[in-house]
C-alpha cells in the first residue's frame, strides 16, 4: 500500500515537472518570437536606412552629374587635395588633379593674375582665419595654351579639439558660359554707351552741319538782290548753290540711313557697264579736290558690265569720293577696279590723303563716328557704305597707313 502511494505521488512529481517544463519551453518559445520579430523589425529598419543612404547619395551624384559639379576636401595636416566626385565636363587640353596632390601644386594650374588671390584665400580657411572660401580664377591648359573659368567654394568640416580646422571640403564647378554670358554683356553695355555718345555727339554735329550752309544761303540770299554786278552776282549765285548742295546731302545722309534701318530702300537690279559711272563721279568731285590735288582712273580694261543694284553702287562710290576729297590736301586721287576673280569684282579709291590710324579702321566704318570732329559731315557715309555694300552680297574694307594715305575697297559681285 505504502509502495503505491509512492509510486502515485512520484507520477504526480513528474507531470508536474513535466508541466513546469513545458512551462518554461513555452516561455522561451514565446520569447524567441518576440525577440525574432524585434530583430525583423530593427533589422528592416536598418535596411530602410541603408536604402535612403542609397537613394541620396544617387539623388547627390544626379544634381553633381547635373551641375557638373566637382566636390573635394583638405587634409590640413598634409595639406593634401582629393576628389571625392568630379563630374566637371571634360574636353581636350584637361587634366584633372591625381588624389593627394600637395595644395601648393594644385594652385601651380592657376592663371599667374590668380594664383596669390586664390592661394590666400585657402590658405585663410586652412589655417582657421575665415570659416568659407568662395573664389573665381582662370585654370591654364598647357596643351591648348589657353585657360577655363571655374567657381570654387568651400568650409570647414572638421576640426580639432582646440577648434583648429583639420578638414575643408569644397566644390568646384566651370563657369565659361556664364564669363562669355558676363563679357557679352559688358560689351553690348559698352556699345550702348558708345552708341549713345555717337548719337549725342551726331545730334551737335548735325546741327552745326546744317546750320552752317544755311546760314550761308540765308545770308548770300539776302544780298543777292543789293548787287548790281553781274560777277559778283554770279560769284554769289554760285556760292549759293555750293552750300545747297552740301545741304543736300547731309539731309541725302540722314534719309538713307532712316531708310536702311526700317528696311523700306527696295534693291532693283540692273545691268551696267561700271565704267563710264566711275567716270561721272570723278568728274563730279574733280571741282572739289583742294589746290594741288590730282584725280585720275584706272581700270583693268575699258569696259566692265556688272548686274547689281545701280543706285546703291553709285551711293558707295560718292561717298568714298566726298571722303578721299575731304582728307587728301596734296597728292593724287585713284579710282579703279580689278579684273573680276570668281564673279566678283574689287573697285577701289586710293588717295595720298592724312591716312587712318589701325585703332581707328574698324571703328570709321560705325555710325556717327567721326576721326576728326573739325572736318564736316554727319559720320555717316562709311555706314551707309558698308550697310549698302552688304546688301548687295559684298563688303567694304580699308587699308591705310597714318600719314601716307588710304585704300578703300568694295568687293561686290557681278551678276
Amino acid at each position: 500500500m505504502t509502495q503505491l502511494l509512492s509510486i502515485a505521488q512520484l507520477s504526480s512529481f513528474s507531470d508536474v515537472l513535466l508541466l513546469g517544463l513545458m512551462g518554461v519551453i513555452l516561455v522561451v518559445f514565446v520569447w524567441l518570437i518576440f525577440f525574432q520579430c524585434r530583430q525583423g523589425r530593427e533589422l528592416q529598419f536598418e535596411l530602410e536606412q541603408l536604402g535612403r543612404l542609397k537613394e541620396n547619395d544617387v539623388e547627390s551624384d544626379f544634381v553633381l552629374k547635373a551641375m557638373k559639379l566637382s566636390t573635394w576636401h583638405i587634409d590640413v595636416k598634409t595639406m593634401k587635395v582629393s576628389y571625392d566626385n568630379d563630374f566637371r565636363e571634360k574636353f581636350s587640353g584637361w587634366t584633372p588633379l591625381a588624389d593627394g596632390t600637395m595644395l601648393e601644386e594644385s594652385n601651380k594650374q592657376l592663371h599667374p593674375q590668380d594664383t596669390p588671390r586664390v592661394a590666400k584665400a585657402l590658405d585663410d580657411i586652412c589655417q582657421g582665419r575665415t570659416s568659407d572660401y568662395h573664389e573665381q580664377y582662370r585654370v591654364l591648359l598647357p596643351q591648348a595654351k589657353s585657360f577655363y573659368w571655374e567657381e570654387s567654394y568651400a568650409t570647414v568640416a572638421e576640426r580639432d579639439v582646440e577648434g583648429k580646422p583639420t578638414k575643408v571640403v569644397g566644390t568646384s564647378m566651370r563657369i565659361d558660359e556664364r564669363k562669355a554670358m558676363e563679357q557679352a554683356l559688358i560689351e553690348a553695355r559698352n556699345r550702348a554707351e558708345e552708341s549713345d555718345r555717337m548719337k549725342s555727339a551726331f545730334i551737335a554735329n548735325m546741327s552745326h552741319e546744317i546750320r552752317t550752309p544755311l546760314n550761308a544761303i540765308i545770308g548770300f540770299t539776302s544780298v543777292l538782290p543789293d548787287i548790281d554786278s553781274s560777277e559778283e552776282r554770279k560769284g554769289l549765285l554760285d556760292l549759293i548753290n555750293e552750300n545747297t548742295q552740301k545741304l543736300l546731302r547731309i539731309i541725302d545722309d540722314v534719309v538713307n540711313i532712316s531708310k536702311i534701318e526700317s528696311g523700306q530702300e527696295q534693291m532693283v537690279l540692273t545691268s551696267f557697264d561700271i565704267s563710264p559711272t566711275l567716270i561721272q563721279n570723278v568728274d563730279r568731285y574733280r571741282q572739289d579736290l583742294k589746290p594741288g590735288v590730282e584725280i585720275n582712273t584706272m581700270f583693268a580694261k575699258e569696259s566692265q558690265m556688272i548686274t547689281t543694284d545701280y543706285d546703291r553702287f553709285d551711293m558707295i562710290i560718292k561717298h568714298l569720293l566726298s571722303n578721299a576729297t575731304k582728307f587728301t590736301s596734296q597728292g593724287t586721287i585713284v579710282v579703279g577696279y580689278d579684273e573680276p576673280i570668281g564673279g566678283r569684282i574689287h573697285v577701289w579709291v586710293s588717295d595720298t590723303g592724312r591716312g587712318v590710324a589701325k585703332e581707328d579702321q574698324e571703328r570709321i566704318f560705325e555710325r556717327f563716328y567721326k576721326v576728326d570732329e573739325f572736318i564736316p559731315g554727319a559720320g555717316l557715309g562709311l555706314s551707309i557704305c558698308r550697310t549698302m555694300a552688304y546688301s548687295l552680297g559684298g563688303s567694304v574694307s580699308v587699308e591705310s597707313e597714318l600719314g601716307k594715305g588710304s585704300k578703300f575697297t568694295v568687293e561686290i559681285p557681278i551678276q
